[in-house]
């Protein structure tokens, strides 16, 4: 599909950088002539901000949020031997964090409906060498922290959060980062806080977390050339900062704006037989990173999926494999079946156009693009 040719991108980034460019430029100009390139001030100011933002003291910035699951677990304390559980259907980062960590990953299931961890499979994991559960707030909806909290007591286990995809997002009283005892953040370019190329984050309430990491991201070193950890090198950026700093005041009303998005998605869709949105249970917490439906038996998902982008509408597929299928991680010694849940919504899942400043003209073309798939498919099977 040409850019030409498409009337409903997946995702605009310049609806939310046109409004605020001079605000970006200035900041980028202002550690220009600083020329505190590397854990700069700015940097130190957008970690307070964010931390603050998201309910925590602390915010310590690193290099993608790969390395935030991966180095805030080794903070944590996480280590050789220690069980992670969490859930088969992620994206491949919240895996290879655990494994970067030297955790030995436990894959469960999810719910079908919301696509968030089973907390009955995952209980039926535990076992004498667990050590923490690693829920993902998917989509950008939180595993309800009230859950999250009694089972991690009951069973003594860390909390460590992948919040790569719930900037800002709220349940139960609880805003993603706060539940644990530390959680990890992407700053990727789409994500609803979106940096200019990679970046990353992990927020905690834990002071010698937070110590822990400032050291594990710079070299292992509490000063220079004393290294007292094995650590690596995973900064964030002070140009990456800068602009995330200036972005992230905006960051609620653009996150309103998605929900508001998927309410108008949800009441357009509801009239379709074989669509069902993923299920919000947070309701303005929700902060739909992306917005996804299952597509049921009598509709194929790869076929809608064709026949929307020939009308001009980009979607996506959030994941198309899941974890415990990809063939680089065969040897954990998983195998089809293993999580019929994850495995069908791989087959059914299809995510929607989904960005601040999406219009309801464009909301309305992707749901009649829907319409006229279903409409057609029904009639062929008359």
């Amino acid at each position: 599909m040409t850019s030409a040719s498409v009337k409903v991108p997946f995702v605009d980034l310049t609806l939310q950088h046109q409004p605020i460019q001079a605000e970006i430029e200035q900041a980028i100009q202002t550690v220009l002539r600083r020329g505190d390139f590397v854990l700069g001030e700015t940097l130190a100011e957008f970690e307070s901000a964010f931390a603050a933002a998201c309910g925590v003291p602390y915010g310590i910035g690193v290099a993608c949020g790969t390395d935030a699951t991966a180095l805030g677990l080794q903070a944590c304390g996480i280590d050789t031997g220690d069980e992670v559980i969490l859930p088969a259907n992620t994206f491949i980062a919240t895996l290879i964090g655990v494994l970067r960590a030297g955790a030995t990953p436990i894959l469960v299931d999810c719910d079908p409906q919301t696509a968030l961890i089973d907390l009955a499979a995952a209980e039926a994991a535990i076992s004498p060498k667990t050590r923490a559960i690693l829920p993902v707030h998917l989509y950008g909806q939180m595993v309800s922290p009230r859950q999250l909290r009694d089972f991690a007591g009951t069973y003594n286990l860390l909390i460590f959060e992948d919040a790569a995809q719930a900037h800002l997002a709220e349940r139960e009283g609880y805003r993603a980062g706060s539940i644990g005892t530390a959680a990890a953040f992407s700053f990727y370019p789409s994500k609803n806080l979106g940096a200019f190329g990679d970046g990353g984050a992990v927020v905690t309430s834990d002071p010698e977390v937070a110590k822990k990491m400032r050291t594990l991201r710079n070299y292992g070193a509490p000063q220079k050339y004393l290294h007292t950890e094995v650590g690596t090198n995973s900064r964030l950026d002070t140009l990456q900062a800068a602009i995330l700093k200036v972005k992230l005041p905006y960051l609620a009303g653009w996150n309103r704006a998605r929900n508001e998005a998927a309410q108008r998605y949800d009441a357009l869709l509801s009239q379709y037989d074989g669509i069902t949105p993923i299920q919000n249970q947070s309701g303005a917490g929700h902060v739909y990173h992306l917005y996804t439906i299952r597509t049921l038996a009598c509709v194929s998902r790869d076929a809608l999926q064709e026949e929307l982008a020939k009308v001009g509408i980009q979607t996506g597929i959030h994941y198309p494999i899941p974890c415990h299928l990809q063939p680089a991680y065969e040897y954990l010694g998983y195998k089809a079946g293993d999580f019929p849940h994850a495995e069908a919504l791989c087959r059914e899942i299809l995510s929607l156009p989904m960005y601040p400043g999406l219009e309801e003209t464009q909301i309305s073309q992707v749901a009649a693009g829907i319409e006229s798939f279903i409409t057609r498919q029904a009639a062929a099977l008359r």
